[in-house]
């Protein structure tokens, strides 16, 4: 009786699904099913494996069977063109349970949700959303060229801890305590100066920063300081920070959006709008990207007057256009448009204005269904109360803000666009009653 032939475990989403991708960015859906049948079944066949897919089986695949065929497969294929949760899941069981013989699969121009390069990542063409026989052939190409090769690479868990599971230097536990209860003292820290008056906030941070003065801030420390002076408002202190960083963690282009938005509160607008503009033509445009160049112009808008106020205010609703395309789920670029329509009176501009503030208030709903953590929540949803004319909303809104204070919605930075928002109510009763709202508001600051 011949061997049976290895088996390869493919770990993938089934039927029909949404990318997300952002417009002009990659495909709105990707036919699962379609790619497995005509291109990474064979691929796999050709390689010498009885491919399985979990989604075959006659019942539900339970979650002990699962569980064992990521430890027996001889192989396992994952495709992580898509956030699924299941397939995330399952490849970190395969990377603890099996030295070798775990692949990553993904879509040229897709984005995972971290950095999955670095752990033997196989890129594929896919340029339709349903493949044919056609765009299956680079398919099978990609996988059969480079699989084989990354198949005996070792799981990270493996390469990471030497002895892995068994013989784990304990020296190792030792070093990993010591920095978890770094990281520990730092969030204490962190905690202090949020809790701490503003008044002794600088001397705090100043004695923080002094603990890093000797080398290279490690890079989540940096990130976790520069997430705390962005709740803080302190912008200076994000451009101070920045220019101490290692270059790789300067250039991340979180960071660099961050920075420019620091440089931007600081008044350096058309340095931001530079600086933005050529993180688009690098990494490709955002909805937070667009936004923040939106944001810009809006300053400027706000700030010119003659036709360089006109310049700005088309320059601002083109780009938060632009970011609201990339992805209706980001309210940020959304909620800022009806003010702008309704400020720029162009024809049709009211209509654009309604039809704007219904995507922002079901991208807020569902936000909120999904218990998103977004600190800028609150503070839209506060807007499109003043947006809509909706008194007794932004009533209820106001009891809140009044229990959990200003901080946590954002009012330094929120309350002059609710003023503005004041003029293009047209009833006089609501208009007055806003104004009282606005200023009791303004009183929490």
């Amino acid at each position: 009786m011949p061997n049976p032939r290895p088996v390869c475990f493919m770990i993938m989403p089934y039927g029909t699904k949404k990318t997300d991708a952002p417009v002009g960015q990659g495909l709105a859906e990707i036919d699962f099913d379609a790619l497995w049948d005509r291109a990474l079944r064979p691929a796999i066949e050709a390689m010498g494996y009885e491919p399985v897919r979990a989604d075959q089986d006659i019942g539900a695949l339970i979650i002990h069977e699962m569980l064992e065929r990521l430890y027996f497969s001889d192989l396992v294929l994952a495709d992580m063109t898509i956030p699924n949760g299941n397939v995330y899941y399952e490849v970190g069981i395969r990377h603890a349970c099996q030295n070798v013989g775990c692949v990553l699969l993904a879509a040229e121009g897709s984005k995972q949700l971290f950095d999955v390069a670095q752990m033997r990542t196989v890129l594929y063409p896919l340029a339709v959303s349903k493949v044919d026989d056609e765009a299956a052939k680079p398919i099978r190409a990609a996988v059969l060229a480079k699989v084989p090769a990354l198949a005996a690479g070792r799981s990270p868990m493996y390469e990471v801890l030497f002895g892995y599971p068994t013989s784990v230097d304990p020296n190792r536990a030792s070093v990993m305590r010591a920095q978890l209860e770094s990281l520990a003292q730092l969030q204490g820290k962190m905690s202090a100066i949020r809790l701490a008056p503003a008044a002794s906030r600088d001397g705090l941070i100043a004695e923080l920063l002094t603990s890093y003065a000797s080398g290279p801030i490690p890079a989540p420390v940096a990130h976790a300081l520069l997430k705390l002076f962005e709740n803080l408002g302190a912008w200076q202190k994000i451009v101070d920070l920045v220019s101490r960083l290692p270059e790789q963690v300067a250039n991340d282009t979180k960071v660099l959006e961050l920075l420019n938005l620091a440089r931007s509160k600081l008044g350096n607008h058309l340095d931001a709008i530079g600086a933005l503009e050529v993180l688009i033509q690098r990494f490709g445009a955002t909805s937070e990207r667009e936004g923040l160049l939106g944001g810009r112009y809006k300053k400027l808008y706000s700030a010119a007057e003659g036709a360089d106020k006109n310049r700005h205010l088309q320059q601002a609703i083109k780009h938060y256009e632009l970011g609201m395309m990339q992805d209706l789920n980001d309210y940020f670029p959304s909620s800022n448009l009806p003010r702008l329509y309704r400020a720029r009176g162009a024809p049709g501009d009211l209509a654009k204005a309604t039809g704007v503030a219904t995507v922002v208030y079901y991208a807020c709903e569902r936000a909120k269904r999904r218990n998103a953590s977004d600190e800028w929540l609150r503070p839209t949803l506060l807007g499109a109360a003043f947006d809509a004319g909706d008194v007794d909303a932004a009533l209820s809104l106001l009891a809140e803000i009044e229990q959990e204070g200003a901080a946590a919605w954002r009012l330094a930075t929120t309350v002059d666009d609710l003023e503005f928002s004041l003029q293009y109510v047209t009833d006089g009763a609501k208009r007055t009653a806003l104004a009282d709202i606005v200023k009791r508001l303004r009183g929490l600051l």
